[in-house]
């Protein structure tokens, strides 16, 4: 008898430190996903292709105030590549986890915002996981003048259409080059604008 209830009181100490391991290592895992949202921020901000494509799943889908985009591991990494070259500053402006994901408040200011929003962009952002890889962020604008950036983005297009033709299209592609093509265009219009003239070399690569 003596012994059953020893080893009963065993049975009950082997179970209440199972629940204990099981709960540490999930609230390890959920801690790993604040860390791995930190990290991603942290590698965007620092124009990172390679870094950013460790952190995110082979398919990787952003949405944008209801705008879907899928990407390959290769394909967003060009995209960082394209975001580079306007020199953007992300700042973390509030970061949680809550119910398996990550929800975010980012501002975002670049030389493209700076133009055509005249201000930083805010978003409300949730980062959901594939086992320790981003696999999915929704971002929702909540400092975003649409007008005032569509306004400005046009009336950039149709100038460039008229005195730098050979920029057209400098919208159609997310890679480095057209990156590189629409900072040229931006500077190039700003330079009109100020009576200012600027010489580039076209861009080959």
């Amino acid at each position: 008898m003596y012994y059953g209830k020893r080893m009963k009181k065993a049975i009950a100490i082997l179970f209440l430190l199972t629940i204990g391991i099981t709960s540490c290592k999930t609230h390890e895992k959920e801690a790993d996903k604040l860390g791995i949202a930190k990290k991603y921020y942290r590698a965007i901000n620092n124009s990172n292709p390679s870094k950013t494509k460790e952190l995110i799943t082979k398919r990787f889908t952003t949405v944008d105030d209801g705008f879907e985009q899928k990407y390959n591991g290769s394909e967003y990494a060009e995209w960082v590549k394209w975001d580079a070259v306007f020199q953007p500053t992300y700042d973390i402006l509030k970061i949680e986890k809550e119910d398996g994901v990550v929800k975010a408040k980012i501002s975002k200011i670049d030389k493209r915002i700076s133009f055509l929003h005249r201000g930083p962009i805010i978003t409300d952002e949730v980062l959901e996981f594939e086992g320790n890889k981003i696999n999915n962020i929704k971002r929702t604008s909540t400092l975003f003048d649409v007008e005032e950036f569509v306004k400005n983005r046009d009336e950039l297009v149709r100038w460039i259409a008229d005195h730098q033709p050979e920029l057209n299209g400098f919208l159609n592609e997310q890679t480095k080059s057209s990156g590189l093509n629409y900072l040229k265009a931006i500077e190039l219009y700003k330079n009109k604008k100020q009576g200012t003239t600027t010489t580039f070399k076209r861009n080959s690569s």
